[in-house]
């Protein structure tokens, strides 16, 4: 088995973690974002602070910004990193809550799954606020939309993959 282009597997092609010990400590930013869809009735209530539950979008954001910390505690081979920023934000949309989370790190490494977890628990943190009201809800579209720093250097979703 060609284990080349795999950076998770050794010349065995067995499961490694990847040494970042010399890389280079960079400025590291990305943002991810998703969609919670739901009934018109769950997002407005979400919107407003109205779940009999209370304020399921802080209560999200702090879920997001705990989850953004401790990804490398998560995904197995995933570095944990010294996260310096999260922010977090919520829009209606025509189909439910729309999540967007941007993390920052100084480090040796992405902050691409960081930005993809947190977009992830603040979802299912509204979904766990609201499910006696709209078990029907899915969270969508987790997806990384920018990333910046390291070697790779920028990217960015085009228009006509952003969902």
């Amino acid at each position: 088995m060609s284990t080349k282009g795999f950076s998770h597997l050794d010349e065995h092609g067995r499961l490694t973690m990847v040494d970042v010990s010399d890389k280079p400590t960079t400025k590291r930013r990305a943002l991810a974002r998703g969609l919670l869809r739901c009934s018109p009735a769950v997002r407005d209530a979400l919107m407003t602070g109205a779940l009999h539950k209370g304020e399921a979008l802080a209560t999200a954001k702090v879920a997001a910004i705990l989850a953004a910390k401790g990804t490398g505690g998560l995904i197995p081979l995933c570095h944990p990193l010294p996260v310096t920023d999260v922010q977090v934000s919520f829009a209606a949309a025509e189909e439910g809550v729309a999540i967007a989370c941007e993390v920052r790190c100084v480090g040796p490494t992405g902050v691409e799954m960081e930005a993809m977890v947190a977009v992830s628990i603040a979802g299912l943190t509204l979904y766990d606020m609201a499910k006696a009201k709209d078990k029907a809800m899915v969270l969508s579209e987790v997806r990384l939309m920018e990333k910046d720093g390291g070697k790779s250097g920028s990217w960015r979703r085009e228009e006509a993959d952003a969902g």
